[in-house]
């Protein structure tokens, strides 16, 4: 069974940098591609970010250049570096894993974290 636990989120002021960290077990890792998304109050879901199982990497545009994600496949663990962070980068962000790229890359991954809060201060 896949599990996948968040952590790191907190508050900040804007300009201010958080690592997110997205602990999984239960499946191979090395071979699944992994995201991470963010759904703030009132809107709907959007990806931030997604991985390959071969470390290829896109963003959304709204996060180009502040934002990186990673993963250490020793240790099961995904990232989410996020620098100069906004107000509203403000949301409930969550990990996400799927053997399919498409899923991850659509927003329909089949796993999914319990979120961790991110709240940015102006």
């Amino acid at each position: 069974q896949v599990q996948l636990v968040e952590s790191g989120g907190g508050s900040v002021q804007a300009g201010g940098s958080l690592r997110l960290s997205c602990a999984a077990s239960g499946y191979t890792y090395s071979s699944y591609c992994m995201g991470w998304f963010r759904q703030a109050p009132g809107k709907e879901r959007e990806g931030v970010a997604a991985i390959d199982s071969d470390g290829s990497t896109i963003y959304a545009d709204s996060v180009k250049g502040r934002f990186t994600i990673s993963k250490d496949n020793a240790k099961n663990t995904l990232y989410l570096q996020m620098n100069s962070l906004k107000p509203e980068d403000t949301a409930m962000y969550y990990c996400a894993a799927d053997i399919a790229l498409l899923r991850v890359r659509n927003g329909t991954p089949r796993n999914w974290g319990q979120g961790t809060q991110v709240t940015v201060s102006s």
